[in-house]
């Protein structure tokens, strides 16, 4: 069921997901530029929510760089496009509700929920490079700290 998780030098899934406003998003289509493509649980929940609410905060830095920031998860369109209004959200998130990009990529699967096992999505960030390679594959991220720590890790800090 779950898929081998990725490392650096895979070739990054490509994808093409509707955004919250339904207009459709490749990874191909960031060809060129470095991306952070986030797989989060469920939007509008306090964690996603700060994970988020983070990414936000630190975009202009981060687009600075060179990057792009692609938020996906399970929900439809239209609670998306909620969670980008209520929190001013300003890159895109991506609706997977079928779960194949998140099987794609390893986010989906048995993990640890309050001590017991359970299937679902793992909270999980990716940087690919501009070839669409990945750089780090990062997988079970906590939500609160977690930029801070990405950008540690990208040099950024």
């Amino acid at each position: 069921m779950t898929e081998t998780k990725l490392a650096p030098g895979d070739a990054a899934p490509e994808f093409t997901l509707p955004a919250a406003d339904g207009t459709p998003v490749s990874l191909g289509d960031q060809r060129g530029k470095r991306v952070i493509l986030y797989f989060y649980p469920a939007a509008m929940t306090p964690g996603c929510t700060k994970q988020a609410c983070d990414f936000r905060d630190n975009l202009s830095q981060l687009t600075a760089e060179g990057f792009a920031v692609l938020g996906v998860s399970k929900d439809k369109p239209e609670k998306l496009a909620k969670f980008v209004e209520r929190d001013a959200l300003t890159f895109p998130l991506l609706s997977d509700p079928d779960l194949v990009v998140h099987k794609a990529y390893a986010a989906y699967g048995p993990k640890k929920s309050y001590g017991r096992e359970i299937v679902g999505v793992i909270r999980s960030t990716f940087v690919i490079d501009g070839d669409g390679k990945v750089e780090q594959a990062l997988y079970n991220v906590k939500a609160t700290g977690h930029v801070a720590s990405l950008k540690k890790k990208l040099g950024l800090a």
